[in-house]
């Protein structure tokens, strides 16, 4: 494990790295990183499989009638493994993707621990749109409103 100083030099030096020569940074950055998130997504499948079986053992023990509280702690333990599971393993996911299509996995800020990030926003940004054979007649409710128009004029109203 790195001490805080030393970390802090090898973030002062990735950023260098990185502004120097950006393609070659994010060569190096992106093969670990892929290797890193390949492994969460695998582990992920694990531990949701396992979550699987806790909640089928719960489901089929279920205890007695008198007491059905151990089987059902075995269940819910199991849900919440594959929810937990779930959830790490989509996002692994869906950052793969996103890295994979293009975008870069955003630096480290001053302070951030290297393997945690925060996104910003959280909404996916809109690609433009291809525009149509038609052309462009606006948006949704203009077009409704416009329709509306049309189907006013033809009745006389």
């Amino acid at each position: 494990m790195l001490s805080d100083e030393e970390q802090r030099l090898l973030d002062q030096m990735e950023r260098a790295l990185s502004e120097d020569d950006p393609k070659f940074a994010s060569t190096l950055r992106g093969t670990r990183f892929a290797r890193a998130t390949r492994a969460r997504i695998v582990l992920a499948a694990i531990v949701f499989a396992g979550g699987v079986a806790l909640l089928l053992t719960g489901a089929i023990t279920g205890g007695s009638h008198s007491s059905p509280t151990p089987g059902i702690l075995i269940g819910v333990v199991g849900f919440v493994l594959m929810l937990a599971s779930a959830t790490i393993g989509l996002s692994a996911w869906k950052t793969r993707q996103a890295v994979a299509e293009g975008g870069q996995r955003p630096a480290p800020a001053e302070g951030d621990h290297p393997g945690l990030s925060l996104i910003q926003g959280g909404r996916k940004q809109r690609r433009p749109r291809a525009p149509r054979s038609g052309g462009s007649r606006g948006t949704f409710l203009q077009r409704l409103e416009q329709r509306w128009q049309r189907r006013r004029d033809q009745n006389g109203f």
